[in-house]
C-alpha cells in the first residue's frame, strides 16, 4: 500500500490493512465454508479489542466481493481459494479502503459534532438502511456485505432492526457482527449467525507486527509494549500512541517503592492527569494500574509468576502479595476500580484519584 493507505498514525486502518497474522484457523473456517457452497449469511467475530476482528472484516468483505457473481463452491474451473487475500492492487480492494464500494455498508458509531467525540452507542437511524440495501440488486452483479462494528454498541431499537434483517435474510448477501463483549448481543442474533472466536495473539506475532508500523522503537521497548498488550496489537499500538511505555514505567516504579511513598514524585505523577485534554492519558494509566493489580492478584492466588514487562515488577508483586490475605486485595482492586470509573464518570480530580489510590495501596500494605 500506498503511504496514503494508513491512519494519522501512520497505521493501516482495518479497511485498508491487506494483512491478518494470527488467524489462520478462523480464516480457514471461512474459506471452507465458501469453497462448500454453504457461506453463511451472517458471521459474529467474536474477541479482546485489538486482535483484528475489524481487519478480518473487511478482508472477508474484499474477499466475497471480488468474486464478482462467481456463486460460492468455486470459480469457472473449479480453482477453489485457499485464502481471503485479495491484492493491495486489486479494484475491489482500492475501492473498499477508500469507502468508495456501492456493494459494502458499514454501520458503526458516528461522530456527535456537538460534543466533538463519537456516540456513546449505534443508534436505530444508523442502521434503518440496512435492510433496504441488503435486498436490493448488487451494483456490480455479485454479492452485497454489511459490516456492523461494533454489534455490543448497537442500543435496543437498533439490535431490533439488525435481527429483522437477520431474520429474512436476502440471497448473496453478508452481514458481518464484530463484538468485543458478545454477551451483550440479544441471545436471537447470536443464535442467527455463524460464531467465530479470535483469541489473543502470540507476544512474537505482537512483536513483530510492532517492529513494522514503529520501526524506530528499540528492541527492547518492542518486547516491553508487546508484553503489556496483553495479545492484542490495537491495544499495544494505542499504548504507544499515548507513550503507554513510560507511563507503566513510572507507574511500577512508584508502586515498587510502596509502602514507603515518594510523596513528591508522587504529586508530580498524578498532576500530568489533571489537565481536560488529559482524558486518555488518564483512561490509559488507570486501566495499566488494574492491570497491574489483577495480575498481582492472579500471582497471589496461584503462586504463578508473571512475565516481568519491566524490571522490579515481580519483587512488588511478591511483598504486596504477602502482606495481606487474597480477600483483602481482591477488595481493594475493586475500590481502586469504583474510584477511577466514578472519576471518569462524575468528572472528578483526576489527580486525587490517583492519589487516593496510592494512598489506598500503601495503608493496606502497612495495616
Amino acid at each position: 500500500m500506498s503511504s496514503d493507505d494508513t491512519s494519522e498514525n501512520g497505521y493501516p486502518e482495518p479497511r485498508q490493512n491487506h494483512q491478518l497474522l494470527g488467524h489462520d484457523a478462523v480464516e480457514k473456517v471461512i474459506i471452507d465454508a465458501w469453497n462448500s457452497g454453504r457461506m453463511h449469511h451472517a458471521w459474529l467475530l467474536c474477541g479482546p479489542r485489538g486482535v483484528g476482528k475489524a481487519t478480518l472484516a473487511y478482508r472477508m468483505a474484499r474477499f466475497v466481493l471480488s468474486q464478482g457473481g462467481d456463486n460460492a463452491g468455486g470459480g469457472l474451473f473449479n480453482d477453489k481459494p485457499t485464502s481471503l487475500y485479495v491484492s493491495p492492487e486489486d479494484p475491489v480492494f482500492r475501492r473498499i479502503a477508500g469507502g468508495g464500494h456501492g456493494d459494502l455498508k458499514v454501520v458503526e458509531r458516528l461522530y456527535d459534532e456537538k460534543k466533538k467525540r463519537l456516540q456513546g452507542e449505534i443508534v436505530v437511524d444508523n442502521v434503518r438502511a440496512v435492510g433496504g440495501f441488503m435486498s436490493k440488486t448488487s451494483a456490480e452483479g455479485g454479492w452485497r456485505v454489511v459490516i456492523v462494528d461494533s454489534a455490543d454498541e448497537l442500543n435496543r431499537n437498533a439490535a431490533n432492526a439488525i435481527l429483522k434483517v437477520l431474520e429474512e435474510p436476502p440471497a448473496n448477501a453478508m452481514m458481518i457482527l464484530i463484538a468485543h463483549q458478545p454477551g451483550k448481543l440479544l441471545p436471537t442474533i447470536r443464535s442467527r449467525c455463524r460464531r467465530l472466536n479470535l483469541g489473543t495473539l502470540e507476544d512474537q506475532t505482537v512483536t513483530s507486527l510492532l517492529a513494522q508500523y514503529c520501526p524506530d522503537m528499540e528492541t527492547d521497548d518492542l518486547y516491553a509494549l508487546a508484553g503489556l498488550a496483553d495479545g492484542s496489537i490495537g491495544r499495544a499500538l494505542q499504548l504507544h500512541d499515548v507513550g503507554g511505555l513510560e507511563l507503566y514505567t513510572e507507574l511500577v516504579n512508584l508502586i515498587s517503592g510502596l509502602p514507603e511513598i515518594d510523596v513528591a514524585a508522587l504529586h508530580k505523577f498524578a498532576e500530568r492527569f489533571s489537565p481536560a485534554d488529559r482524558d486518555e492519558a488518564f483512561v490509559t494509566v488507570t486501566a495499566l494500574l488494574n492491570w497491574w493489580l489483577a495480575r498481582m492478584i492472579r500471582f497471589a492466588a496461584t503462586g504463578s509468576a508473571p512475565r516481568e514487562v519491566i524490571d522490579g515488577e515481580l519483587p512488588a508483586m511478591q511483598r504486596m502479595a504477602a502482606a495481606q490475605p487474597l480477600d483483602q486485595w481482591l477488595e481493594v482492586w475493586e475500590k481502586i476500580t469504583d474510584l477511577m470509573s466514578a472519576t471518569r464518570g462524575l468528572h472528578l480530580d483526576r489527580k486525587q484519584a490517583i492519589l487516593n489510590a496510592f494512598f489506598l495501596l500503601e495503608e493496606t500494605i502497612r495495616s
